[in-house]
């Protein structure tokens, strides 16, 4: 190699060693990862807050660091608006995330009750299907669909896998189609049992999806903007969340 070529190599490994040093996302990454190695994160970018950055995990949290990496805040960032009054920054990013999320689940694996005539809005729902509120909550969904609403299941059986509630709910995402899928929830929600099978399923994902957004209980309700509610809500309650009238 020439002299000439060596010092160009030379120098566009220095220059390579000071973007990634001054860099400082990598250096936030760095920092966490030398606090602790097993800190899982998702994704660094810069926050609203000068001079901060936004760290989201896998778990879903969300924390901000400094450029330097040396100071963490875990909290809430707000924002105060002229017209909105506090704003919680950190919830409407968690809002984004939760929504980029339900966009990535297949259509097959949401068990939809569908609008009558047109869609007005769309209600997800985590559901355990041996959860008293859930089965309240399953029994406004004709009243949603009639609002126009259309209403999608997620699995989120809490007492987690190999459990008689998450086999149950194996069982009814192993029906061939939407419509026995459909008739099985319908029959479990009243209180009836169903066949047990095995398949190839969603479940366990689901409900590894719904603790990473912050579900803790069911029914666990997902509105348009990524704003989750927990609890029972009856048909009426939830219509003005859903901006109908």
């Amino acid at each position: 190699m020439k002299k000439s070529s060596l010092a160009v190599l030379l120098t566009a490994v220095f220059l390579s060693v000071a973007v990634w040093a001054s860099d400082p996302k990598e250096t936030i990454r760095s920092q966490l990862n030398k606090a602790d190695a097993r800190i899982p994160v998702q994704s660094i970018e810069p926050a609203v807050l000068e001079g901060f950055y936004q760290v989201t995990l896998e778990s879903g949290e969300i924390l901000y660091a400094e450029s330097t990496g040396r100071f963490l805040l875990v909290g809430h960032l707000y924002e105060i608006d002229d017209a909105e009054g506090l704003v919680n920054l950190t919830e409407q990013a968690q809002n984004r995330l939760r929504l980029e999320a339900l966009a990535d689940v297949p259509a097959a694996d949401i068990i939809t009750y569908p609008a009558e005539g047109d869609r007005k809005a769309h209600l997800w729902v985590f559901t355990d299907v041996d959860c008293p509120y859930c089965r309240r909550m399953h029994e406004e969904i004709p009243a949603l669909n009639k609002m126009g609403v259309e209403v999608s299941y997620l699995a989120f059986p809490r007492g987690g896998p190999n459990t008689a509630t998450y086999n149950t709910m194996v069982s009814i995402w192993c029906g061939k189609d939407a419509q026995e899928r459909n008739q099985r929830m319908d029959r479990v929600k009243a209180g009836k049992t169903i066949a047990q099978e095995n398949c190839e399923n969603p479940v366990v994902g689901q409900l590894v999806m719904g603790q990473k957004m912050g579900v803790t209980g069911t029914p666990a309700l997902v509105l348009e903007d990524g704003t989750l509610l927990p609890g029972y809500l009856p048909a009426e309650r939830l219509a003005p969340m859903l901006g109908l009238n």
